[in-house]
């Protein structure tokens, strides 16, 4: 990547793998369809570390705490916030953001999931879909750097949805 980095919010990225290999989406709330389906993310703080971040994230906005390592991504992936996107107040002199993504298996109860566990909710709902239909459901400026995350996840990754 030929981009300077310096003017990208860190961020970090989570694919929460079902044992089955389902991915978790959640659906941004108050953001109308079709492209509103998206992976936990978020910020890091100051000197926190990539995973505590992560996992801390996760928790954040779906409740779940039961989550195994599975791999991260190599190095930063970036995406541009779009001309005119209405960006929140925290994100504003950034260019985009750069991400280090992780996926982690998930080794809690579906019961376990809490959209409202850290305050104002960022999803208000979730489901259980295949790895591969995450690109076609986010917004489309997140659309290459979420090819990115199916390819380097794709090991772990159902091919079918269960019967």
């Amino acid at each position: 990547m030929d981009q300077d980095l310096s003017l990208y919010r860190p961020n970090v990225g989570v694919v929460l793998f079902h044992p089955d290999g389902r991915v978790w989406l959640g659906r941004r709330a108050n953001t109308p369809g079709p492209h509103n389906w998206q992976f936990p993310q978020g910020g890091v703080d100051p000197g926190e570390d990539l995973e505590t971040a992560a996992r801390r994230e996760l928790a954040e906005e779906t409740g779940a705490r039961r989550a195994t390592f599975l791999a991260r991504t190599d190095g930063w992936v970036a995406y541009d916030f779009p001309p005119g996107h209405g960006v929140a107040k925290r994100l504003r002199g950034w260019k985009g953001q750069k991400q280090v993504w992780f996926a982690f298996r998930f080794d809690g109860e579906d019961a376990e999931f809490d959209l409202a566990a850290h305050g104002l909710p960022e999803f208000d709902s979730w489901r259980w879909a295949l790895l591969e239909e995450a690109a076609e459901l986010i917004v489309p400026f997140k659309k290459a750097a979420y090819e990115r995350v199916v390819e380097a996840f794709g090991g772990f990754a159902a091919a079918t949805s269960p019967r």
